[in-house]
């Protein structure tokens, strides 16, 4: 049996080395050499105006919240389809998640319905770009404007994708990085909190520092430091900065072999698509995606079941993603929907990720491909045509 994981961490072969400086340079606890190397490179290649590493996404999440000053009584619009600390962060500050249905083809919030969902509670849309493609960030810049929300974007799955030009993250006033395992640029765990408002970045940093002046303590700014605002230990070690450092590195590498591998799959699997026995990934013109996952959605939850059921056996590690929030027992308990959520409550049953990682083998991806095509009852794809 050839057996395929849905994913392998990758290395680059210099994180040994990195981690091994770091001990050498004698700084451990974070905020060192390393964390401001990855600092810098974030500020200068997403365009943000602060980066702040934080020891996952969900963290940085958190610190997004409190920076949106939430309390109880207070309300977020966000997706249901995303993964729990989207919810999490905003519940943790007693405010309310209100899930808005999602779009049929990127599978992101859907835009049109944002506005009916605001309500005088409101303060905060959370955006998620799903797989790395771009929600619709005009229409969603321009609703937070005229009603004085701040947006944060959830973008955990989008380093090295961009809408309109823009890198992911650097949009919305606030944006949340994940480099966990399954990500394409890792630290093992880590995140980032990226600041775009400037006139977030100090209390930010503060938040960042367990509530504390520290930082500018250690630039001279102020003579002793002391806690000053709420905050929590978000910083990791300078040994998850170094791992992450030559990821960084190597960030356009990895996504060109992983966008190798997309199209793979998407050449393997056309006559899937032509014939409507599946729907594959949708990017739309103006968005630079990063190959984060190659999913597609089977016409209904027998075809979902079956062809997860052929791969497991077979030994693929294909996965379903997540079952919305709105209809989880905390979600129905700490959030609300706003009207029927009709597209997420299709979607998760028919949706199926399948494996990707940097380095799988060409023969891995036809093998994949044509155990789901087997399944589907189309003709096994023409291995010439993978492209």
């Amino acid at each position: 049996m050839n057996k395929i994981v849905f994913n392998y961490p990758y290395a680059t072969g210099r994180e040994i080395e990195a981690i091994k400086d770091a001990i050498q340079r004698g700084h451990l606890s974070g905020n060192g050499h390393y964390s401001k190397l990855c600092h810098a490179w974030l500020e200068k290649t997403i365009g943000s105006h602060k980066a702040l590493l934080a020891h996952s996404c969900t963290a940085a999440l958190e610190m997004a919240a409190i920076l949106c000053d939430l309390g109880p009584g207070d309300e977020v619009i966000m997706p249901s389809y995303t993964f729990v600390s989207t919810a999490n962060a905003v519940v943790l500050r007693g405010a309310t998640p209100v899930f808005v249905d999602i779009r049929p083809d990127t599978l992101n919030l859907d835009e049109r319905l944002v506005e009916a969902a605001i309500t005088p509670r409101t303060k905060a849309i959370f955006v998620v770009h799903y797989a790395g493609v771009a929600c619709e960030m005009d229409t969603i810049m321009d609703i937070a404007r005229r009603h004085k929300l701040l947006v944060v974007e959830d973008a955990a799955q989008g380093i090295h994708a961009s809408y309109k030009g823009r890198p992911l993250g650097s949009i919305g006033h606030l944006a949340a990085l994940s480099f966990h395992e399954t990500k394409n640029v890792i630290s093992g765990e880590g995140g980032a909190l990226l600041v775009n408002d400037p006139a977030l970045a100090e209390r930010a940093e503060i938040i960042w520092e367990k509530g504390t002046n520290r930082s500018k303590f250690f630039r001279g700014q102020v003579d002793k430091y002391t806690w000053v605002d709420v905050g929590s230990s978000f910083l990791p070690s300078e040994l998850i900065a170094a791992f992450l450092w030559p990821q960084l590195e190597d960030t356009v590498k990895i996504c060109t072999r992983r966008l190798e591998i997309w199209h793979d799959y998407h050449a393997a699997l056309k006559l899937l698509r032509d014939t409507g026995r599946i729907q594959g990934p949708v990017i739309p013109d103006n968005r630079v995606h990063n190959a984060h996952m190659y999913y597609l959605l089977a016409n209904g939850m027998r075809d979902s079941r079956a062809v997860l059921g052929e791969l497991k056996g077979q030994g693929i590690g294909a996965i379903s993603h997540y079952v919305p929030l709105h209809s989880a027992p905390a979600g129905l308990h700490f959030g609300r929907a706003h009207g029927k959520l009709k597209v997420t409550d299709e979607v998760w049953r028919r949706l199926i990720r399948l494996p990707l990682w940097p380095d799988m083998r060409r023969e891995d991806v036809l093998h994949v491909s044509d155990a789901v095509i087997r399944v589907l009852g189309a003709p096994k794809a023409d291995k010439r045509s993978v492209s």
